[in-house]
């Protein structure tokens, strides 16, 4: 019925320990999801948090925007990603008149929530184009 999507871009947590905390919600309730996140230690939880109430309000505006009405409890993350962003060259000074780079990465996280038809249907076209 529903999908929505939510994206964060040029986020200053590096693309490896966002991908741990995404990996922790993959494929669960998005109510499950929020739980998690909020009380996970890694740094990268709360703008992963974040994003995945703000997909959950998406998903309520767009269906309001259809005359649907929508549970919470009905969304499930269908798909979550870390993509590699913009990667901020710096140098620190060393000993002897030598420089030492420091690369500050940055990620861009991608969040897509479905109702269960919706993650259902998706799952049936893949095995029907096997």
């Amino acid at each position: 019925m529903v999908e929505s999507i939510a994206r964060v871009r040029h986020i200053r947590v590096t693309p490896q320990k966002a991908r741990r905390v995404v990996n922790m919600i993959r494929g669960k309730q998005a109510l499950e999801a929020l739980a998690i996140l909020k009380f996970a230690p890694q740094g990268a939880s709360e703008p992963v948090y974040k994003l995945v109430a703000s997909a959950m309000a998406n998903a309520r505006v767009k269906a309001d925007a259809q005359n649907n009405y929508l549970n919470d409890e009905d969304l499930y993350i269908s798909s979550v990603y870390v993509d590699e962003g913009a990667t901020l060259k710096r140098f620190q000074p060393r000993a002897q008149g030598r420089a030492f780079q420091i690369l500050k990465r940055t990620s861009h996280i991608t969040v897509v929530l479905a109702t269960p038809e919706e993650v259902e249907s998706a799952a049936t076209s893949k095995k029907a184009s096997k």
